[in-house]
């Protein structure tokens, strides 16, 4: 028998302390990854992270190289949700919603992705989750272990690959709320990586699942800054809270003569969190780099790299602004 077919809960009991190996009510093994559910009443979080750690260090072996998660169960999580948006797609939105997620989570933290855009998903690709499948419990979906151990769901996870959707807007808010009332474990933050544009999935996330701020992304130039400012405008509608604007591809370096450039121009949209009287979040440089990364699924955030840097001080305002961050 395989793996797979033998690891239950007994066994990884049989591998822990007395203890500790009470606290454990299920495992499930997906490819790739080990998720456990972990009784967490009357710890705090600082004995909850040596916990995981502990756990994690006696499974190492019964393991056989795949990740283990570990979600606690047994006291209400506050979770906040912050919607990635964009006025038209193009600008890298997806890149940015995969590697601030991974910045996040570095931060110490516990984030996961809904990948909403219903007909174009990126997220599994980005965060390197495209072969894996989330089961079931009953009509509750469990999410899949991406990149940096972060659980993610997209839709891109249920449907064969390459498959067009052709969905009006019922069809879509069914599969968007599928998304959201997931079985997100101790995840603290959501990020939900909407589609472009003001349409069905983001009047029914606003509608249904009030997100607690929003980001807009865009490129330096004048087009993507008027199409921006209308995807501010719904959430302004909706009266979800602009934590602010990111400006994406905002210069570029030739990496064999060391040139700097700005194809799509530099600036606009500080400028424009200026005049909107919006915090401006930082800029992101048009990089071969990224690109690679993000095309491995291996975000450049999870390196030391000045383009993961860049992330990392965007995050960083957003925890701020959210008062969320490691305990």
């Amino acid at each position: 028998m395989t793996q797979e077919e033998t690891l239950d809960v007994g066994k990884v009991r049989a591998a822990l302390r007395p203890g500790l190996a009470d606290r454990v009510a299920a495992v499930r093994v997906r490819e790739g990854a080990i998720s456990l559910v972990v009784e967490g009443t009357g710890l705090d979080a600082a004995a909850r992270g040596a916990a995981e750690a502990e756990l994690k260090e006696a499974l190492n072996d019964l393991a056989n190289g795949k990740t283990i998660a570990v979600a606690f169960m047994g006291e209400r999580v506050t979770r906040r949700i912050v919607a990635i948006g964009s006025g038209k797609g193009g600008v890298g939105k997806s890149t940015v919603t995969a590697n601030l997620a991974v910045a996040l989570k570095r931060a110490g933290v516990k984030v996961g992705v809904i990948d909403a855009d219903i007909y174009g998903p990126s997220q599994p690709i980005l965060l390197k989750s495209e072969d894996m499948k989330p089961e079931a419990e009953g009509e509750t979906l469990q999410p899949v272990i991406g990149a940096a151990d972060i659980p993610m769901l997209s839709m891109g996870h249920l449907v064969n690959k390459g498959r067009a959707l052709a969905w009006r807007g019922p069809m879509a808010g069914r599969a968007l709320a599928q998304l959201f009332e997931a079985n997100w474990g101790d995840a603290e933050l959501l990020l939900v990586d909407l589609p472009p544009g003001t349409g069905d999935v983001q009047i029914t996330m606003l509608q249904k699942f009030r997100p607690d701020g929003a980001v807009i992304v865009s490129t330096p130039q004048d087009l993507a800054l008027a199409d921006a400012a209308r995807a501010g405008s719904l959430f302004d509608q909706g009266e979800v809270p602009i934590l602010g604007l990111i400006e994406n591809m905002a210069g570029y370096v030739c990496p064999h003569c060391g040139e700097a450039s700005d194809p799509f121009g530099s600036g606009g949209v500080e400028r424009a969190a200026g005049r909107l009287d919006l915090p401006f979040l930082g800029r992101i440089p048009l990089s071969l780099a990224i690109r690679e990364s993000s095309d491995a699924g291996t975000p450049i955030a999870l390196g030391d790299t000045p383009e993961g840097a860049a992330y990392r001080a965007i995050a960083d305002r957003i925890s701020e602004a959210l008062g969320t961050g490691a305990a």
